[in-house]
């Protein structure tokens, strides 16, 4: 069976699958942390591969950038493949003054300025949240590889160029840790088939000091987050 996105095989998928937004960061982690990785589709080139970490199925799925494309692939992992849990391996933008470029942020919840969640939950506000189960995990695994974490709310934004600098002392106030542009979607597919979700990210730019990871270590820098995640969910 295919979908109009994904063009693989029933069973193609594991029932736990990273989701980078970039389809080279898909085939990468493939590459580089899975055994015997195939791809199993590339419909506009947005690569998927199953492979094994440690003897257990893995997928990885690119799904572009952005609420809308996220959840497109989301949502048919879901209902079409049987995916059970789904974990945006991603980057952000960090907000707050004890941040740094590298570090790694487990998105506990996510707002957002989008409106598809308010479609999807009949006009309401819906309170976008990780699953308890799979962030526990890393937070353990976190601590027992003593690696830092900082867990907790970040923004996921419609726009990646904000018109509006000034929003970024009401991020701050709140406690927001960073911004991105995919979690407050997914999530809300999750809850919406009763799976599992979590992101996990890597700090790629300070926005207020200006700082940023270069193209190709966006796309190749973020290894120790990706087998912190394997590890702990594996």
């Amino acid at each position: 069976m295919t979908t109009p996105h994904i063009a693989a095989e029933q069973g193609a998928f594991a029932p736990l699958c990273l989701l980078p937004g970039d389809p080279l960061r898909a085939k990468f982690i493939a590459d580089n942390f899975l055994d015997d990785a195939e791809c199993v589709t590339s419909v506009r080139n947005m690569f998927g591969f199953t492979g094994t970490y440690k003897g257990k199925a893995v997928s990885v799925m690119g799904t572009g950038m952005g609420i809308p494309s996220c959840s497109i692939y989301a949502t048919e992992l879901v209902r079409h493949y049987g995916v059970k849990q789904l974990v945006r391996v991603g980057s952000c933008g960090a907000v707050q003054p004890q941040t740094n470029l590298h570090d790694i942020i487990l998105a506990q919840g996510a707002c957002t300025d989008s409106n598809v969640n308010r479609q999807r939950f009949r006009g309401f506000d819906f309170a976008a949240i990780a699953d308890f189960d799979l962030l526990r995990k890393l937070v353990n695994e976190a601590e027992r590889q003593a690696i830092n974490t900082q867990v907790g709310n970040v923004f996921s934004a419609d726009l990646f160029y904000q018109p509006d600098p000034t929003v970024l002392e009401t991020f701050k106030r709140y406690g927001i840790l960073g911004v991105e542009m995919e979690a407050a979607g997914l999530y809300a597919v999750a809850a919406e088939h009763g799976v599992s979700a979590l992101t996990v990210l890597t700090v790629s730019d300070h926005i207020e000091r200006g700082e940023a990871m270069d193209a190709e270590e966006r796309q190749t820098g973020f290894s120790r987050m990706v087998k912190l995640t394997l590890d702990a969910l594996v």
